[in-house]
C-alpha cells in the first residue's frame, strides 16, 4: 500500500510545499529506498519483503516520478534541491538519519545525503556521477531514447509485447541483465512511469553537469557496480572507489544496471550488510 506525505521545503524564495508519495513496510531500523531516473519506487519491489524481515522500508517516489507530483514551479529539480526534499521527508516522517540505499539517480541522491550527513548508512548501486564526459552522454543519449520509445509504443502494443520474454528483452534489456525474469505487469508499469515521468526532462537537464568529487566521511558507504551494466559501465565504480577511499566496492555477477531484479537475494544481502 501506498501512501502520500506532504511538507515544506527551505528555499531562496521560502518555503515550498511538496508532496511525496512512498510505501512503508517491515521493522527495524529505517532504511530508505530511492529509485533512478525515469523508474517508480517499485524498482525495489524483487527486494523489499527481504529487506522488510530486518528494516523498517521506505521506498519513496522522486518528485516528478512514479505517483509523486512534480516540485512546484521555480524549484529546480537539481542535487540540492532533492537532497533539501528527501531531508525535510525524513523529518516529518520523524526518520533521524535512516540508512538509505539508491540506485543508478537515486545512488547520487544517497551519496548526497551521506556527504551532508543526513543518513547513517549509504548502498549507492550503480551511482551517477562518476561518469566521464563521453560515458555521461552516452547514458544520456540511451535514455533519451527509452523515454522516446516509451511514448511513442501504445499500451496494447507494451502488454502485447511484455508477455513473452522476447518482448521484456526488447523492452527492458537496457536496464536488466536477465529480463525475461521482470514480471509482465511490471514491465508495462515502468514503460508507463517512463513515459509519464513529468520530472524527467529538468532532471536530465540538471545532471548535464554533475559530477561527484566529495569524500563521504562519518559513516558506511558501499558501491556496488553489476558486472553487465550496459548503461553506466563498472569501470565507474573504481573512480567511485577512488572520491571514496573508505567505501566498499563491490562486484555483482550477472547483474545489469538495474539489480535489484536480476539477483533480489544479493542485492538485498549487501544493502542489509551495507546498513548494519
Amino acid at each position: 500500500m501506498s501512501d502520500t506525505v506532504s511538507f515544506k521545503v527551505p528555499t531562496p524564495h521560502g518555503p515550498q510545499g511538496v508532496t511525496v508519495s512512498y510505501a512503508r513496510v517491515g521493522s527495524g531500523d529505517p532504511l530508505l529506498l530511492l529509485h533512478g531516473i525515469g523508474h517508480h519506487r517499485q524498482a525495489w519491489d524483487p527486494v523489499v519483503d527481504i529487506l522488510a524481515a530486518e528494516r523498517d522500508v521506505i521506498a519513496v517516489d522522486l518528485p516528478g516520478f512514479g505517483a509523486s507530483p512534480g516540485l512546484p514551479e521555480g524549484l529546480a529539480y537539481d542535487l540540492p534541491t532533492t537532497t533539501a526534499v528527501f531531508g525535510a521527508f525524513c523529518e516529518t516522517l520523524g526518520l533521524e538519519r535512516p540508512h538509505v540505499a539508491g540506485n543508478s539517480l537515486g545512488g547520487l541522491l544517497a551519496l548526497e545525503l551521506g556527504r551532508e550527513r543526513l543518513v547513517r548508512s549509504v548502498t549507492a548501486l550503480s551511482p551517477a556521477g562518476f561518469w566521464s564526459q563521453a560515458e555521461r552522454r552516452y547514458a544520456f543519449g540511451v535514455l533519451l531514447a527509452m523515454r522516446h520509445i516509451s511514448r511513442r509504443l501504445p499500451l496494447p502494443l507494451v502488454e502485447q509485447l511484455s508477455r513473452s520474454a522476447v518482448g521484456r528483452t526488447a523492452l527492458t534489456s537496457t536496464i536488466y541483465a536477465r529480463p525475461a525474469r521482470r514480471a509482465p505487469e511490471a514491465v508495462v508499469a515502468e514503460t508507463l512511469a517512463l513515459a509519464q515521468a513529468t520530472g524527467f526532462d529538468q532532471t536530465l537537464r540538471a545532471g548535464a553537469t554533475v559530477q561527484f568529487t566529495d569524500a563521504v566521511v562519518g559513516l558506511p558507504v558501499t558501491v556496488a557496480w553489476g558486472t553487465r551494466d550496459m548503461l553506466l559501465v563498472r569501470r565507474q565504480g573504481l573512480r567511485a572507489k577512488r572520491i571514496i577511499p573508505q567505501a566498499r566496492l563491490v562486484r555483482l555477477p550477472g547483474c545489469g544496471h538495474c539489480p535489484m531484479n536480476d539477483d533480489p537475494a544479493l542485492v538485498a544481502r549487501v544493502i542489509l550488510d551495507g546498513s548494519r
